[in-house]
């Protein structure tokens, strides 16, 4: 028997941290529904993100919801992506670097990979691998 795992992530505003992942990684909405589409819901929560199913940096799925409490991510669960391509892992880098904060520049590691970290402007710590 098997499974898959997909990060899901409660955000702020889940519409600008899923865009800013598609222009920082490539990708594209699967799937969105909002508080609207279900009946009886309040009028201030209609367009909030129920559920957002995006693909990034190839056949990746993250999914992400609309939270009504303060999201804090912490630094206990990384996202880690790892490349074939040494410039696909700097524009990575790059991209999601912007407005976040540089961790672990992305360099050529001892054990022979290139490796860095950043947190996003969203506050998810990305590990950005190049084997």
């Amino acid at each position: 028997m098997g499974a898959q795992l997909n990060p899901y992530m409660m955000s702020e505003d889940a519409r600008a941290q899923a865009h800013f992942y598609i222009e920082s990684l490539g990708g594209e909405i699967q799937f969105l529904t909002t508080f609207g589409e279900t009946p009886g819901t309040p009028e201030a929560i209609k367009d909030k993100v129920m559920h957002l199913a995006l693909t990034v940096a190839g056949a990746n799925t993250l999914m992400i919801s609309d939270s009504f409490e303060p999201v804090a991510y912490n630094r206990s669960v990384s996202l880690s992506l790892t490349y074939d391509d040494v410039s696909e892992a700097q524009t990575a880098y790059a991209n999601l670097s912007q407005g976040g904060e540089s961790k672990y520049p992305l360099s050529l590691q001892p054990w022979g990979a290139y490796y860095g970290e950043v947190v996003d402007k969203f506050g998810v710590t990305w590990m950005i691998n190049k084997q």
